[in-house]
């Protein structure tokens, strides 16, 4: 898939997003951030660290989302964003565990 293809008949598009930021909180909840390659659009997904340690949930380096999931990022975020996606681009595949 490349970064904006359409995913259905309906015209929802669907936007490639690489893997950004990682945190982790003292509630035991991992923070990912997937953004768009320029850095200007992203999604957040928060999981259960001890769920995805039971279910071997796996973490890639990138996601195809809706683009309607996608919010703005803040100027002060973007040019760190679009770095970071441009170096997960560089060293692997959209499939690749990280």
């Amino acid at each position: 898939m490349t970064d904006a293809d359409d995913a259905s008949a309906e015209g929802t598009e669907s936007v490639r997003a690489w893997l950004v930021e990682r945190s982790y909180d003292d509630r035991n909840l991992i923070t990912l951030v997937y953004a768009t390659p320029d850095g200007a659009r992203a999604v957040r997904k928060e999981r259960s660290a001890t769920v995805m340690h039971q279910q071997g949930s796996r973490v890639t380096a990138a996601v195809d989302v809706d683009s309607d999931a996608l919010s703005a990022v803040d100027a002060a975020d973007r040019e760190r964003y679009a770095g970071e996606a441009d170096r997960m681009r560089d060293r692997h595949d959209p499939d690749d565990e990280v």
